[in-house]
């Protein structure tokens, strides 16, 4: 009978995953909870842990089909070491998706030195059948602190086994794994009880190789193109410049504004020094109302570092704005620009007349409908 660690009632948790880590560092297999079910892990350093889980994998072979499986990580940030090519989705993807219930699956040809520095019976289970390699982030805390104490990450058995119920519970995986397993670790029922969503990752494309907990619809949100506009109130010109680029990109789609987000759109503003909440100037609201764009139910929000970490773009009013950013942000520079091609600053129109404000509309405008040229042109044309 398998041990069945129950870390809740245990008198200090960290007495349980050096125990854990003691037994992965041992070539056991060990029984680990995620948000998704519970899991079989191994050390992707352990030889003799791999050959223990290629064992598991012989028995659970259902028509001769031999199970997959993932590499486990702490970090997002992580996967960047291990993939020297990643796709423009693939990048937004590693970004948006983890810590969380996602699974993400690229061609073994996108891997690099780090994988390659894994024992070859490691890289061989990993790549079997199909040549490509998973990876995973758990929002669970457990592998996270497990997998800070290790040398190395962990190979873990994938969710995606078709035909098999979920383990939503310790006991679960002791009934399905039987005595292979040194210890599970019981931290109750998994929050979500079903697997994960396993994402495939293409060069210039995404599919769902294995359908989950986040849906294909969800998915489809997570990997469209984030575009935000900063100023530095967030009241007057990202605002317009928010609704404006709705507008003229909704035109070209030949769509609702609310249908661009299923078309792989999502339009933001913020400020660099914004309070939360505040409406948008009532020059601005009353200017864009002329045009048949609301701006009433506007609310600032700060620039923050979430935000930061999702867009795909922003786009600053100033080379100050630009600046700003980057000062604390220098890994950015790639993803934030001037909204002038030529870096010339727009002026904040506050405390101007109807014309200022005009003036001020118009030039981004101008700006925007060259931004849309450019971004429906690199999706016709994907590099």
């Amino acid at each position: 009978m398998t041990d069945i660690v129950e870390i809740r009632r245990s008198d200090d948790p960290r007495d349980v995953i050096h125990r854990v880590c003691q037994s992965l560092a041992q070539g056991e297999l060990v029984g680990l909870p995620t948000e998704t079910t519970y899991t079989v892990a191994a050390s992707a350093l352990s030889e003799v842990g791999i050959q223990r889980l290629k064992s598991l994998a012989t028995e659970l072979a259902v028509n001769h089909q031999a199970p997959q499986f993932e590499l486990l990580l702490k970090a997002a940030d992580e996967a960047l070491d291990y993939l020297v090519e990643q796709s423009r989705y693939g990048r937004k993807l590693i970004r948006r998706c983890w810590p969380g219930p996602v699974t993400l699956r690229f061609p073994k040809s996108h891997c690099g030195w780090f994988f390659e520095q894994l024992p070859e019976t490691s890289r061989h289970l990993l790549t079997a059948p199909e040549n490509t390699v998973s990876f995973r982030v758990p929002a669970h805390t457990l592998p996270a602190d497990i997998l800070n104490l290790l040398p190395g990450p962990l190979i873990a058995l994938s969710e995606a086994q078709p035909g098999q119920p979920p383990l939503r519970h310790a006991r679960d995986a002791d009934q399905r794994f039987g005595n292979n397993l040194a210890l599970i670790v019981d931290d109750g029922p998994s929050r979500y009880g079903e697997p994960g969503t396993v994402v495939q990752i293409g060069n210039n494309d995404w599919n769902i190789a294995f359908p989950g907990v986040v849906s294909e619809r969800t998915m489809g949100r997570l990997a469209s193109e984030v575009i935000l506009f900063a100023c530095t109130g967030n009241t007057c010109r990202s605002p317009m410049a928010e609704v404006l680029f709705r507008k003229l990109l909704a035109e070209k789609l030949n769509c609702p504004e609310e249908e661009l987000v299923d078309h792989g759109y999502v339009i933001l503003s913020a400020g660099l020094a914004a309070a939360i909440g505040a409406p948008a100037n009532p020059e601005a609201i009353a200017l864009l109302a002329d045009e048949g764009l609301d701006l009433r139910n506007h609310e600032s929000q700060p620039l923050t570092e979430r935000l930061l970490q999702q867009v795909d773009m922003i786009y600053t009013m100033t080379r100050g704005h630009r600046d700003a950013i980057l000062a604390e942000r220098p890994d950015l520079a790639s993803r934030v620009r001037t909204l002038s091609p030529a870096g010339k600053d727009i002026a904040d129109p506050i405390g101007g007349g109807r014309d200022v404000y005009r003036s001020c509309k118009q030039i981004i405008e101008t700006h925007l409908q060259q931004i849309i040229q450019d971004l429906l042109s690199l999706r016709s044309h994907p590099s």
